[in-house]
């Protein structure tokens, strides 16, 4: 009986270990930029090729040059505001809005300033250095550069599913703000489909 136990407890072991090394996970790397869709849903490449295209339509749009006429040539400020995820999903938003924040900065077009959480972690380290930094190398309050213009926006989606194929469409929609005036200066979307078929 001993025995018989021994040899099925054996026989259990040797086929939970099979099961184990048929399930094994292969883990590959790969170069960001390439394009794979495993689930149809928003991804990195999604959001970098997103930002790119709305940023070259936002350089390239009339306010940029009445701006400059207006100014004297000297390019406008920009800070990047709330993009807000109304998809059905869960979009990390951030992710997109610092694909459109590096996507100004190449271009040098535009400045850029710091928005949000990362101004306020700025003026944090500002405040700290007026009782701990030495006088020479203190940064002071008020010197910031003011933006001239905001941009915000939100991403949605729609889907259409049945049984298991589906198409989900995604909408991108900015708008870019004299933050002075309150005029809109420039409205821009872009949309991505993508059929899924399970």
């Amino acid at each position: 009986m001993k025995s018989k136990f021994l040899l099925f407890a054996a026989g259990i072991l040797s086929f939970s270990l099979f099961v184990t090394s048929c399930a094994t996970r292969m883990v590959t790397r790969i170069d960001p930029a390439t394009q794979i869709d495993i689930n149809g849903t928003w991804n990195n490449t999604d959001s970098r090729l997103t930002a790119e295209e709305m940023t070259n339509q936002i350089l390239n749009a009339k306010w940029l040059n009445d701006h400059l006429a207006a100014k004297g040539g000297k390019k406008p400020v920009v800070v990047v505001g709330m993009v807000t995820n109304k998809s059905h999903e869960h979009i990390e938003a951030e992710t997109f809005m610092n694909d459109l924040e590096r996507a100004f900065i190449q271009t040098s077009r535009v400045g850029l300033v710091q928005s949000g959480k990362k101004r306020e972690e700025m003026r944090a380290e500002k405040a700290d250095q007026q009782s701990n930094a030495t006088q020479s190398t203190m940064k002071k309050f008020g010197l910031e550069r003011g933006a001239d213009y905001i941009l915000q926006g939100s991403i949605n989606s729609i889907v259409d599913a049945y049984r298991r194929k589906k198409t989900v469409t995604y909408q991108v929609n900015l708008e870019l703000t004299n933050i002075e005036t309150n005029e809109v200066v420039w409205i821009g979307d872009k949309k991505i489909a993508k059929f899924v078929n399970n």
